[in-house]
C-alpha cells in the first residue's frame, strides 16, 4: 500500500523538522545565532491516467489522475535577519548592525566567518596583545593581518569606530592605530556552511567574500562597541513550529495505523 510508505516519509520529514526547531530553541542565547527553517519537496507522482483532450471531437479527460508518494526534506534555509542588540559595556564586545561577517583565521591558516563579536585580548610571547575570538582565532584586518595591540593596553583604552577603525585612547586623545576590522558580505549567505563554534565556511554556493571597506558591497554595516548581537530566535514562533511538527507526525502515524487496519480487513476476507 502506497499509504504506508507515504506516511513513513512524512514521519521521517517531521522528525527532521523537530530536530531543526529544537536546535533553534537550544541556541536562543547563542551570540549571533541565526535560526534555520526546514524546507520540503514532494516525491515522485505516479500518473494512473493522463489528461488527454481531443478538442475536435470534444472528448477525453481534462485532468490527470495522479497519486503522490510522500515528502522529503530538501534544504535548511538560514534566516539572516538582524538579532537584537544587547548592551554589555565591555569594550571588546562588538556587534554588527547589517549583513556583514567578521573574518577570522583558524589555527590551520584557514579563513572563517562569524557574527559573534565577543572578542578577547590574547597575550603573545613578544609582550603584545592580539584581538581574537573566544576560541583564540585572530580577527583579521582589511589588509589580511592580525590585529596586534600594545602590551600595556587595557580594554578601556580601546576604541572601535562604527566602520571597524581601531583607536587607542592616550591621555584622553584617540590615537589611530591604522588598523580596521575586516567586514565582508556574501552574494548568497545561505550558501555558507555552518561548521560549529559560531563559524561559517565559504563555499561555491555562497560566492566569494566581498569586502565592505573596498566598496564591493552596496549597503555597508555598522559596528557597535560594548554591544553584542543576540540570537534572532523567537521562542513563541519555535514553539508553534514544534507543536505543528508534532501534530503532523502524529497524523502521519495515524495513516500507517489506518493502512494496517485495512490490510487486516483484507486478510480476514479469505478466512
Amino acid at each position: 500500500m502506497r499509504s504506508l510508505w507515504t506516511s513513513a516519509s512524512g514521519m521521517t520529514a517531521q522528525m527532521l523538522s523537530i530536530d531543526t526547531v529544537t536546535n533553534n530553541i537550544a541556541n536562543v542565547n547563542t551570540t549571533g545565532f541565526k535560526r534555520e527553517r526546514l524546507e520540503f519537496q514532494t516525491l515522485l507522482y505516479e500518473t494512473m491516467q493522463r489528461a488527454d483532450l481531443d478538442p475536435v471531437n470534444m472528448s477525453g479527460r481534462p485532468v490527470n489522475l495522479q497519486v503522490g508518494h510522500g515528502v522529503r526534506p530538501v534544504s535548511t534555509t538560514r534566516i539572516f535577519t538582524q538579532g537584537s542588540l544587547q548592551r554589555t559595556d565591555r569594550p571588546i564586545d562588538v556587534a554588527i548592525e547589517g549583513s556583514a561577517f567578521f573574518e577570522i583565521r583558524t589555527n590551520v591558516n584557514e579563513l572563517r566567518y562569524t557574527r559573534d563579536g565577543s572578542f578577547q585580548l590574547m597575550p603573545v610571547e613578544d609582550g603584545t596583545l592580539i584581538l581574537t575570538t573566544s576560541e583564540g582565532y585572530p580577527v583579521m584586518t582589511v589588509d589580511g593581518e592580525e590585529i596586534i595591540l600594545p602590551g600595556d593596553l587595557t580594554v578601556n583604552d580601546l576604541n572601535i569606530n562604527y566602520d571597524g577603525s581601531i583607536y587607542v585612547i592616550n591621555e584622553g586623545i584617540p590615537e589611530d592605530l591604522n588598523m580596521q576590522i575586516r567586514l565582508v558580505q556574501f552574494p548568497n549567505p545561505n550558501g555558507l556552511e555552518a561548521i560549529g563554534g559560531n563559524l561559517f565556511m565559504q563555499t561555491i554556493a555562497s560566492g566569494a567574500a566581498l569586502s565592505e571597506a573596498d566598496g564591493e558591497t552596496g549597503r555597508r554595516s555598522r559596528l557597535h562597541q560594548g554591544t553584542l548581537e543576540m540570537s534572532n530566535v523567537s521562542i513563541a514562533e519555535e514553539m508553534i513550529g514544534l507543536i505543528t511538527a508534532q501534530r503532523a507526525y502524529d497524523t502521519n502515524s495515524k495513516g500507517i495505523t489506518t493502512s494496517n487496519e485495512m490490510l487486516q480487513t483484507a486478510n480476514s476476507l479469505i478466512r
